[in-house]
């Protein structure tokens, strides 16, 4: 039994963009963002409760509508005149390690080979048709996934094709991804391809936060009482979306508000036209969710607020918002001159009970209206992923423990830049990623091999080739293959693995100037960004003063990273033997939580090493390499070394670990092709 959506305490921004989905599934779906323990997973799952019921054709898989079935059905040609039956909307969970062939469907290809059948599987996609699809931690899910879910969900049609053979089936869900942003972001081509989008938080206010826990409780100790005292709310619910369904294709788009959309759309420059075409349908269903026949400015409003957000970001370090005073403007810039100031603030003209109309469970206010505090972070906040992660800082001026040099205040980091390709050598068999090579489910056929169970990729030269010297033995009398169960060749797939990257960066005094430290600073936000891009998991070591720090455990979430290392002050002693020592832990602990992801070390540092009491200890940071070393660790030292005097410190340290060792400016793609192209030159 599901806790009730309308007993949901505040997240109107939330409800509200579930249930326009609910009403037109064209704006394709909603991403949810929020800490955990935000009830995002429980409003999902409510929300099927209160979707009408829809009609099937009997015994159909894909869940054909009788009044108009799919003509390509796998299960088809349906009987036009043959009855329905009506059943609830369903909602279809896809876990997070479902394969692709668990999500579109799986062809037979041992049957379509060896027997010349036809047998399809269908998948979740199939499953969701004309109900709702629910992905939790999407941005778990891999990229090619995603596109896939997306796909499906803008075009309305799953397509499944394996060597030659293919079926199409109708997919109309209503797609709802949630997430945690603290185990990293979506990227960004698959972020926008969400129509609407979402923050939620915990509320702060103790008398909300109390009426929540009051909820929960009546529910775990009834839940056939407390559904019943709001079943009448949730028939409600599910009237009025079915109402908003069938006035949706009568509710019109004017000129005026359609220019709205669009000045909107252009004053947050965001890329592509996308970002236009949803949010003029969420006006649309916005609308028709309020019961009008025509789509107002406060209906542009809303729909801006929750469709453009996500699209204004610039790289994966910005949070996520809309700045309110740029919206207003927008919206008075194209306003017709003689709609004068109507408007202007949220409606309240639509119909009572449901979500963001101050019904039951609702906060005070229009869902159309600005977010509540209780439901989104406020525009311009830290993002959900710094909070629970404290930074130690020293105040300025004081030193660190046991250090006698003052510590300086935190340096800006310079602009990231591309990075040249760091790889683990070797072939891994790791999440599916963008940097090191790797057997995987995606990418070039290197070979084939016999299958263990069913054959998922077929590699049809080898098949042939280990079919036909046994075709005088079989009898064959015509031009076809007789193609046996022994025949059968598995494709054996080359592409790229998501590595655990881990800096273990010097704060040290030693790393020179201010100017100097937000080069370094930069470098290393341009190593966290080409993570990002490549899915890696990153975590984040410091040392200065008397030790090391593990400043972020290894995460999905390169934006603490960066916050992190944003914020890191530098100053005292150099403890570098303490900080690799550090490294070799973190190793070791996640080779046991993660052992198939392969890690690369990233040693940024200048190569001194002294400690509390003065002196060198150069010996003692060796000794720590060495250990990294047998442990079979690929590491690589950035070398932060300035002046006209270099020791080469870095470089013996590299030697040390077996590590390439690379100048902080030799970082940078580009220096690289200068430094190939200067090579070349010289011979």
């Amino acid at each position: 039994m599901t806790f009730p959506f309308g007993a949901v305490v505040g997240m109107d921004d939330m409800r509200l963009a579930l249930v326009l989905n609910a009403v037109s599934p064209a704006v394709g779906g909603v991403l949810v963002r929020g800490e955990k323990g935000t009830a995002k997973s429980t409003a999902v799952r409510a929300l099927a409760a209160v979707l009408p019921p829809v009609d099937v054709v009997p015994g159909c898989r894909f869940a054909c509508d009788p009044a108009s079935p799919d003509p390509a059905c796998p299960d088809g040609p349906h009987d036009a005149a043959a009855r329905g039956h009506t059943r609830p909307a369903r909602l279809v969970e896809l876990p997070v390690g479902a394969s692709e062939d668990r999500v579109v469907g799986a062809l037979d290809l041992e049957r379509a080979l060896t027997e010349g059948v036809k047998a399809f599987e269908p998948g979740l996609l199939a499953a969701a048709h004309r109900g709702v699809l629910y992905v939790d931690e999407v941005n778990l899910l891999h990229d090619h996934l995603v596109d896939l879910l997306l796909d499906a969900a803008a075009l309305g049609t799953a397509y499944v094709e394996r060597e030659g053979v293919s079926v199409r089936h109708a997919a109309r869900f209503l797609l709802v991804g949630t997430m945690n942003p603290e185990e990293g972001e979506l990227r960004p081509q698959l972020l926008d391809r969400f129509g609407l989008t979402v923050e939620v938080a915990a509320p702060r206010d103790p008398d909300v936060r109390a009426e929540v826990v009051r909820r929960r409780f009546a529910f775990d100790a009834d839940p056939s009482r407390f559904t019943a005292e709001w079943a009448a709310e949730e028939a409600s619910l599910s009237t009025r979306i079915a109402e908003a369904r069938a006035r949706l294709p009568h509710v019109a788009l004017s000129d005026g508000a359609l220019r709205q959309v669009t000045a909107v759309c252009a004053a947050f420059d965001v890329d592509g036209l996308r970002a236009d075409l949803v949010t003029a349908r969420a006006a649309l269903a916005h609308a028709a969710w309020q019961g009008r026949d025509s789509v107002t400015e406060d209906d542009v409003r809303v729909a801006a607020r929750l469709a453009l957000p996500h699209r204004r970001r610039r790289n994966p370090f910005d949070a996520p918002g809309l700045d309110e005073e740029t919206l207003e403007q927008a919206l008075s810039d194209a306003r017709p001159d003689d709609d004068g100031p109507e408007n202007d603030g949220p409606g309240n003209d639509g119909p009572d009970g449901g979500p963001g109309d101050g019904g039951p469970g609702e906060g005070p206010g229009d869902g159309g209206g600005a977010p509540p505090p209780t439901s989104s972070a406020p525009d311009g906040a830290s993002s959900p992923t710094d909070e629970g992660l404290p930074v130690q800082k020293v105040p300025e001026g004081r030193a660190p423990e046991g250090s006698s040099a003052p510590e300086r205040a935190a340096a800006t980091p310079t602009d990231p830049f591309r990075i040249r390709r760091l790889e683990v050598p070797g072939i891994g068999a790791g999440a599916a990623g963008r940097r090191s090579r790797a057997r995987s489910e995606r990418g070039r056929v290197v070979g084939s091999t016999r299958p263990a169970g069913s054959v998922t990729r077929l590699h049809l030269i080898d098949t042939v080739l280990a079919a036909a010297p046994h075709q005088v033995d079989r009898g064959r009398t015509g031009p076809a293959l007789r193609i046996a169960r022994e025949d059968l060749r598995q494709a054996t797939l080359e592409g790229r693995e998501g590595n655990l990257v881990l800096f273990v960066v010097d704060g040290s005094g030693s790393m020179g100037s201010r100017a100097r430290m937000g080069a370094v600073k930069g470098a290393v936000l341009s190593l966290l960004l080409d993570a990002y891009q490549r899915r890696d998991k990153v975590g984040l070591i410091t040392f200065r003063g008397s030790g090391a720090e593990v400043a972020l455990p290894p995460t999905w979430s390169v934006e603490a990273a960066a916050a992190r290392l944003t914020d890191l002050p530098t100053g005292g002693r150099t403890p570098l033997a303490a900080g690799l020592l550090r490294a070799h832990e973190v190793l070791r602990v996640e080779r046991v939580r993660d052992p198939r992801r392969r890690p690369l070390l990233v040693v940024v540092t200048d190569g001194r090493a002294t400690g509390p009491r003065g002196g060198t200890h150069l010996a003692d940071a060796r000794a720590a390499a060495a250990l990294l070393a047998s442990a079979g660790t690929t590491s690589v030292v950035v070398d932060c070394e300035s002046g006209p005097v270099r020791l080469g410190l870095a470089a013996a340290l590299g030697a040390h670990l077996g590590a390439q060792t690379l100048r902080l400016e030799e970082l940078a793609a580009d220096s690289l092709a200068a430094t190939v192209r200067s090579a070349r030159k010289a011979a």
